[in-house]
Formats: C-alpha cells, structure tokens, sequence
C-alpha cells in the first residue's frame, strides 16, 4: 500500500519515524512519501517537503505568515493527488491537518489521525469536522478515548509513542558526556526552550534571567534540531550557557532539575524523572487574541494526565522570578522533590507499557486491509 504522512514540526517527525518503521514489518511492501522530516526521511520516506517552512505557532504570527501556510496547503494536496495514495495519516498539527483531512475526504482518500487535536482544551468546535473528515482516530492520552468516543468519534487509545523513545534510550556515561560536551564539574540544569523560533525568543531569555540565581550551577539548553546554532546564540553571548543538539535526553538524564517549555518535553521530562518546572510565554497579541478560548485547569501534559498539581505552571507574566523560586524547591527541599518523583512514577504507570508505535501500525493495516 501507498502511506502519505504529514507532520508539521519536531515531535511529529519523531513519531512518525518510529510508525514507519512499524508499519514496514506490517507491510514490506509499503511505500511512504511525507511532508515531514529528517527522521522520517530517514525511517524510508520520500520527503516531499520539510516541516521547517511551516514553524509557526500562535495566532499572531499565524496571520502574519498566511501565505506561507496558503502555499504549502496547495502543494499538499497538488501533491496528494499525484501520489495517489491508499491512506492519508495526519500526525498532531490540527491547524493544517485537518484541512487536509477534508481534501482527502472530498477526493475519497481514507484518513487516519494520530496524536488527536486537543480539542478538549480549546476549539471544540473541531470535533465536528474530526467526525466528519477522519476515518479513525489514534490518541495518546489515556483519557482522550473517552472523551471521543462520548463525542461518535472512531477512536482507540493503544498507548503514548514517547515510551517506545524513552525506552530504547541507552544513558551515555556521565563522564563522556561531560568530557564530550567540554562542560565542568558543576551539577546540571537542563533549559528545554521548545522547538519553534517563536517560543525559544519568548521564553528562553526569562530562563536565562533565572539562571543567574545559581552561580553553583551550569544551565544548559537542549537545542532543537530544526533551530540553527546561531539562532539561540544571540540570546546566549554574555553568558556561560552552552546549547547542546542531539543529546535532549543524555541531557535530562545528568540534569538536577529542568526548566521546559509546555509541550511533549515536559512529559519526556517527567518520564526520565528528572524535576521540572513549566513555563510558556506568547507574544501579547497571541495572548491576548487567544486567551478567551483556552477552558482547562492545566497546560502542562504532565498535570492534564494526572488531572491534579504535580509540577508547576508558569504562564506569561513575572517568569525568572518565579522560575527562580521554583528551582529553590525543585534543588534544595528534599520533601518537595521527592513527592513530584513519587507522581513521576505513577504518571509512567497511568502512559503504559512501550511498544505503542508497533500496536498502532497493526491497528491502522489490520483497519485499511479490513476496509478496502
């Protein structure tokens, strides 16, 4: 069968690696071609086009960017039609997959979903054009099932992707890393700025304004791989913060505590049970435009999952001072880390057990042979 993926930005790509790779043992035959990137590339995908040229988040520079994202619509589905494809699967990235969910309903393409919009937090009015427009959905939250299948969605939740990852990670040594990476002997701080531009310009100046409370520690950034070096580097000339690519979790792994940007990282974080805090900052006129239709009790996926406080949340305003209040906890009270250690472990309980991408891969061939 012919697999046409799309997937807008880092994790997607991650995902959607590991979903081909599963769905090859599936179908040897299988042809891929994406709107992805280097990982599924490299998993045996034909990149039609790179999820760089579409980093954008908030609405602001949404609209700023529109026709951007109006061209790349149209050569999506321009490109969608010459493939031909047995399948179209979308992976997170609602804004545009869902568009592209009605093309491919309207040109008879089936359409699997994976990694459902959150629609529970906001723009519910999204659940009408999932039922119409997606042939099955995939969730990866343990709760999502629930909540679409109360809304006639066709939903499964079969487990999160992200402990096939964490799983197969093997932890370099802490004394290769730290000679690898040129660092001292200061204990570890782990900066996880997010994996946009938009989101490393706002938030990653208030951690590094933190940072400056804790002469006794080294704060590192993980850098995105769709980031250049040059990118974070102007944030970072003055300082003695250094930004390591391609090592995120080696990173987590030898870190004290972890300043993140709402998003996956902070439950990779929480997985590697490393003590976290949460933040995120738009601009003001996203913030301000989007602020009335955000209806949920947490932000970070960590405190959703678990449906209570187990890491902090820091939206918007006063951020280094209250980052810099919060890492006090988070490395000198024993009792306040040990009970956010202790949720860490049953969050990993409430995720499940790895092999998520190989139980979704079969679902999606055993439902795409079955209805032919």
């Amino acid at each position: 069968m012919k697999y046409y993926f799309i997937a807008g930005e880092p994790s997607g790509d991650l995902h959607g690696s590991n979903l081909i790779s599963s769905m090859k043992k599936q179908d040897p035959e299988a042809d891929f071609r994406c709107f992805g990137g280097d990982l599924m590339k490299r998993a045996g995908a034909k990149l039609a086009l790179h999820y760089k040229r579409m980093s954008f988040i908030g609405i602001w520079e949404i609209l700023m960017n529109l026709k951007t994202i109006n061209r790349t619509l149209k050569f999506c589905k321009q490109d969608l039609l010459e493939y031909k494809p047995d399948v179209l699967i979308l992976i997170d990235y609602p804004g545009f997959n869902l568009k592209m969910a009605e093309f491919a309903k309207s040109e008879n393409i089936k359409t699997l979903y994976y990694i459902a919009p959150k629609v529970w937090a906001s723009r519910k009015s999204r659940i009408r054009r999932i039922r119409k427009s997606v042939d099955k959905l995939y969730v990866i939250l343990p709760f999502e099932e629930q909540y679409f299948k109360e809304r006639n969605c066709n939903v499964e939740y079969l487990g999160n992707p992200l402990t096939d990852v964490i799983s197969s990670f093997k932890p370099a040594e802490t004394e290769l890393f730290y000679n690898k990476n040129n660092l001292d002997n200061k204990p570890i701080i782990a900066l996880l700025a997010g994996s946009r531009t938009t989101e490393i310009k706002h938030c990653l100046p208030e951690m590094i304004e933190a940072s400056k409370h804790f002469p006794d520690y080294q704060f590192i950034v993980a850098g995105a791989p769709s980031i250049p070096e040059n990118y974070y580097n102007q944030f970072l000339t003055g300082t003695n913060i250094k930004v390591i690519f391609n090592q995120t979790y080696d990173l987590l792994n030898q870190a004290r505590a972890a300043v993140v940007t709402s998003g996956t990282a902070t439950l990779e974080t929480a997985l590697i049970r490393v003590p976290e805090v949460v933040i995120y900052k738009l601009s003001k006129p996203t913030y301000i435009i989007g602020k009335p239709f955000v209806h949920i009790k947490f932000f970070s996926l960590v405190n959703i999952i678990m449906d209570r406080l187990v890491v902090k949340e820091l939206l918007q305003f006063n951020l280094a001072r209250d980052i810099k209040n919060e890492l006090d906890l988070l490395l000198f009270n024993n009792d306040y880390q040990n009970r956010m250690l202790s949720s860490f472990a049953q969050l990993s309980e409430k995720i499940g057990k790895p092999g998520t991408s190989e139980r979704i891969a079969k679902s999606m061939y055993q439902y795409l042979i079955s209805n032919q």
